[in-house]
């Protein structure tokens, strides 16, 4: 059997802050899920998110630490339907008090592409074809 990419786990220090910001993104994650150690998504597409608190990961791995700020080797990209949509998106968790990282700009690979961190700092691309 050749592996297969099945789930994306993500860390976080604050389960329902890190939910949030995921739904806000259109993960359906279920209200109840806020105060769970471990909750999963399973997207259209069939791949699952899983989350994680600190604390679970520390109760099979005593010597997890977290990754130190802007260290983060790992990203998610989220296809919006448009130019705009990634504009939007980018506008609206900004507004919601997320921290931008890159703001919209037209990429040279014929995308219009943004950058902003969840709320563990983790990277999350938001992109969508150049208009014609």
């Amino acid at each position: 059997m050749t592996p297969q990419l099945d789930a994306i786990g993500i860390v976080t220090s604050d389960m329902a802050a890190s939910l949030a910001f995921y739904r806000r993104l259109g993960i359906d994650i279920p209200a109840d899920a806020d105060a769970q150690p471990h909750v999963e998504a399973t997207l259209p597409n069939g791949l699952r998110l899983l989350w994680d608190t600190e604390e679970t990961l520390r109760s099979f791995d005593a010597g997890w630490q977290p990754p130190q700020p802007g260290a983060g080797r790992l990203g998610l990209a989220f296809l919006c339907a448009s130019p705009r949509e990634v504009d939007e998106v980018y506008e609206a968790l900004v507004g919601a008090g997320y921290e931008g990282h890159l703001k919209p700009w037209d990429a040279v690979w014929g995308q219009r592409y943004a950058t902003v961190h969840d709320p563990d700092g983790g990277e999350v691309s938001l992109f969508a074809p150049s208009a014609a």
